[in-house]
Order: structure tokens, then sequence, then C-alpha cells
């Protein structure tokens, strides 16, 4: 339900130069909490255990994080960490397009659990295949269900 930007260099607003001047945008809550709403009870729907609410930290990629930028992330508020994910809510928002997330979590992160001393990079094809069917179950139930 909420997102911390830690990324760089991306082009981060539709409002640049002389044709679009700078605007803001209001983005105290980064994802349309009805649109959650709804994902949420599709996969209660279809049976997927989600979490209802996390603090998701958007690096910068394509390497994977340090350990100790994974503690600094745990302190600042992070709960999962993605490469992805912004800009895209806040392009999302300047257009005045609903967004939402299923953020999937396919490995520890670095220095945490079974990837305390190393990711086993070989291993998250096969959980990114399952995570994704998993999504995918969600998003059946969520259109099968829209209002």
């Amino acid at each position: 339900d909420q997102i911390i930007d830690y990324t760089h260099s991306r082009k981060g607003t539709f409002f640049e130069g002389s044709e679009m001047p700078v605007t803001h945008v209001d983005f105290t809550q980064p994802y349309a909490r009805a649109l959650r709403q709804r994902l949420i009870a599709a996969a209660a729907a279809c049976n997927e255990p989600v979490f209802d609410g996390a603090v998701y930290a958007c690096t910068q990629g394509p390497r994977l994080e340090t350990a100790a930028e994974v503690e600094r992330i745990a302190r600042e508020g992070g709960d999962v960490v993605g490469m992805t994910g912004m800009p895209e809510a806040v392009l999302a928002r300047e257009a005045g397009l609903e967004y939402a997330a299923i953020a999937v979590v396919i490995n520890h992160a670095a220095g945490r659990g079974d990837s305390l001393q190393a990711i086993k990079l070989e291993e998250l094809g096969d959980v990114m295949h399952q995570s994704i069917v998993r999504a995918v179950r969600i998003l059946n139930s969520f259109f099968e269900n829209a209002p």
C-alpha cells in the first residue's frame, strides 16, 4: 500500500519541458485503495494468500541489492524489495489512471533467510514461474468478478 523510491536516472514525470510545465500530484497514497481492495478480494476468491499492506522499496537494478542496502531499506520501513514499480506508479497517477500492484516474493533478500550468504540465482526461475502462475490466478479472478 506504500512505496519508497530508491531509483535514479529514470524519467519520473510526463510534465517536462516548455510544452508541459511542472505539475505536482498528490502521492500520499500511491496505490488506488478501491483497486487494491478488489485485488485482495480476488485473491481471497481463488484461495491465494496475500498480505494486505506492505511498503515496496523500488531499487535501481539490474543488480540485486547488497546485504547492507537491504538492512537500510528495512530500517527505513521497506518490507519488499524490487526493481519495478517506479516510476510506473507516479506516471499512472499523473495520467489519472488507477494503479495497484501485486508484489511477488521470489527470494529472501540479500543477507536474509536462505540468502544469508548469497542469493541462489539458479533457483529464481522456478520460483518466479510459480509466482506468475499465482498472480495470473488472482488476475483471472479479478476480471471474472469485475463489477
